[in-house]
């Protein structure tokens, strides 16, 4: 017979199995010798009090054996002669778009401006060691794309759009650990990500589809409104009717394309802000109200919201035991992100903190119609790589300093490898983003005691939170409102806002494909 029961225990005992289910045996009233086993199907830290707690919802065996069944990829059929559909951008949108194609039997062929997972972490360390950014291949693409390298976080508030649980499965059959279906938040860590990235491009091709590396899509072929193929950058055209456009929120050069095609795009709201650094330690003291984090507890998060005249100030992408890395795509700007290795073990948190933004604030580039965003963060990002002496050095600044606009004489060794240069953010940032931040820490100050240090350090900008640009598109058939066939997809496209969204958002584009070609 099998039970289910909500719980709430200690942390010790929710990592031992034998404690756990003694716990269960004297809580529920049963007998120890009849439980045979406790699945945990569902695990959150409740850290409001003093004493913690983790809520678990488990499954109980009782008088009866369990068996694991393993969580496999899935059998499809060979699609090597069916119907041709180009998947644009080999991301978390691009990829579960091409492996519900593959279902639905049809063939993907994706297309990738950047290089394989392997050979881009040589771009990678090139942008570290040497401040030289490529402009195909970068922590924003290449295989997998920014996804890759941005820690791997898959929690999502997007439950209503799709089966979540459904693209966890398909990541625990390309290799990631199993305990992404259980957690609350669940993280995959960007070390660990590389293999399940490669993983699902050798599914694509097992089962007959192609994947398309350095190949950069420079037009869109379009006859009487409806999309006939793509053209590379090295001449090549693929034809197709039908093309999935997930080419990520920082591929500008495609908003640019479709702009001067006369496709339409629409300007889009986003966040932009800093990133800043705090030692774990100080935010374990603080999340988890102890002076050294037990071994039982993970690495403490943090989620804050404030409201500074009428905007929003909040984390954004928060990195427990990570580190900041450099996100520029393209030279003569400088872009931060951040990561977790999958232990999250590294002395160091940080966390995008962020401003709302809305279409007025755009207002001075207006002459750039739908891209006026777009040229709002070059803006920025362009004055920070100038103060950075036009490197990938990062300008910086100690947070009590930055509340109060003093340039900082020194600013402590960070994570972010390129090295910092010490700059007043008020001479990176617009003003009133700069005020609001301001503004923002001191209230977070307030609410978590011990935050606002001037041992922390704010880097800026970060500026690549979602799109600039939202793609149109019908609600229903998810098809372009103007081109027939193409169906934007994904963050880029302004529909997703993570992993897992823009996985889910791949899914449906794929399936709303499947159900008219």
């Amino acid at each position: 017979m099998q039970q289910e029961f909500q719980l709430q225990v200690k942390p010790e005992i929710a990592q031992n199995q034998e404690q756990l289910q003694l716990f269960v045996a004297k809580n529920k009233r049963l007998n120890a010798k009849d439980i045979h086993h406790v699945e945990i199907l569902k695990r959150s830290v409740d850290a409001r009090q003093k004493n913690i707690k983790i809520n678990l919802r488990i499954r109980v065996f009782i008088k009866e054996d369990f068996k694991e069944s393993p969580i496999e990829i899935p059998h499809y059929n060979d699609i090597s002669n069916a119907k041709e559909v180009i998947v644009i951008g080999a991301g978390p949108a691009g990829l579960f778009a091409a492996l519900k194609l593959i279902e639905k039997g049809f063939k993907p062929i994706v297309i990738e401006r950047g290089k394989n997972v392997r050979e881009r972490r040589r771009d990678l360390a090139a942008i570290t060691k040497n401040h030289i950014v490529n402009e195909d291949s970068n922590y924003c693409f290449g295989e997998g794309g920014a996804g890759t390298f941005s820690d791997g976080k898959l929690y999502t508030r997007s439950k209503k759009r799709g089966d979540v649980h459904q693209i966890l499965k398909l990541l625990i059959a390309h290799g990631a650990n199993k305990n992404i279906g259980v957690d609350a938040h669940p993280h995959i860590g960007t070390n660990k990500l590389p293999k399940i990235i490669q993983a699902i491009r050798e599914t694509i091709l097992n089962y007959g589809g192609q994947v398309l590396f350095n190949t950069k899509v420079i037009d869109i072929i379009i006859k009487n409104n409806e999309v006939q193929g793509i053209e590379t950058q090295n001449g090549y055209i693929i034809h197709s009717k039908k093309i999935i456009l997930a080419t990520g929120h920082s591929a500008r050069d495609i908003f640019e394309l479709l702009h001067n095609k006369g496709i339409k795009i629409e300007a889009k709201p986003f966040a932009l802000g800093v990133r800043v650094e705090h030692s774990q330690q100080l935010i374990d003291q603080i999340q988890y109200h102890c002076e050294i984090r037990g071994d039982y507890l993970p690495p403490a998060p943090y989620s804050i919201v404030k409201q500074v005249k009428n905007r929003g100030v909040y984390s954004f992408c928060m990195c427990p035991g990570g580190v900041i890395a450099p996100c520029a795509t393209a030279p003569g700007e400088v872009v931060t992100n951040g990561w977790s290795p999958s232990k999250r073990d590294q002395p160091t948190s940080n966390s995008g903190i962020v401003v709302e933004l809305k279409l007025e604030d755009f207002a001075a580039y207006k002459k750039f119609g739908p891209l006026a965003g777009v040229e709002f963060q070059k803006k920025i990002e362009q004055t920070a790589w100038k103060l950075a002496g036009e490197t990938q050095r990062v300008p910086a600044q100690r947070l009590v300093d930055f509340t109060k606009g003093k340039l900082s004489h020194n600013i402590p060794k960070t994570s972010y490898l390129p090295g910092t240069t010490s700059v007043e953010l008020g001479n990176v940032l617009p003003d009133f983003i700069n005020k609001t931040l301001q503004n923002g820490f001191e209230q977070f100050g307030r609410s978590m005691k011990g935050y606002l240090t001037n041992e922390a350090v704010v880097h800026a900008p970060e500026s690549r939170t979602s799109s600039p640009v939202r793609i149109p598109r019908d609600r229903k058939t998810l098809e372009h409102i103007q081109i027939k066939g193409l169906y934007p997809c994904g963050e880029g496209a302004g529909y997703a806002g993570g992993i897992i969204s823009a996985a889910i958002d791949g899914e449906k584009c794929a399936e709303q494909i499947s159900l008219v070609y």
